[in-house]
């Protein structure tokens, strides 16, 4: 299941805006298992089911921890309207989680807590190298280019515009 890293270095193929969403959360009270577990186990839930369904516009994810107690996903979206579309629909999973989290509100958030940070990102707002790496990141989500086609330098990557 492990990826071979890719022998120098490479940047992402992304083109245009990029869409990030940071989203996690974090263990208040180990004790309230109960209430901290559900939250812990639907990200998984709702990762597979995008995974699913390309076309709701999950591009790749990244699983990270922070602490022990805190846990969150990098994730790209092709667009912000992708992203809202899927908070809100009424058939996929965030929303029925939402929900339930949002009922047990009172209880639940003494026990763990939530966060989100969404940004879009305009062409020329960002800039990558991995070396040696293999597919990791943005680079993961849109695939990755030999260096040389975005820059080698940090300056000249930020200053690549694609073409339409």
């Amino acid at each position: 299941m492990f990826s071979k890293p890719i022998p120098g270095r490479t940047t992402a193929a992304a083109r245009g805006d990029v869409v990030v969403l940071l989203i996690g959360m974090r263990i208040n009270h180990f004790w309230g298992v109960h209430h901290w577990l559900p939250v812990f186990l639907a990200m998984p839930r709702m990762l597979r089911e995008l995974s699913k369904d390309p076309s709701r516009g999950l591009l790749g994810h990244t699983l990270l921890s922070g602490s022990p107690r805190t846990y969150y996903v990098v994730q790209y979206w092709e667009s912000k309207e992708k992203l809202y579309a899927y908070a809100k629909a009424p058939d996929m999973f965030h929303r029925k989680a939402w929900a339930r989290l949002n009922r047990a509100e009172k209880k639940s958030r003494q026990h763990v807590g939530l966060w989100h940070e969404s940004y879009v990102v305009p062409e020329g707002g960002y800039e990558n190298i991995y070396a040696d790496m293999p597919p990791y990141g943005l680079g993961k989500a849109l695939g990755v280019l030999p260096i040389e086609q975005r820059g080698r330098s940090a300056k000249e990557r930020f200053a690549h515009r694609s073409r339409a």
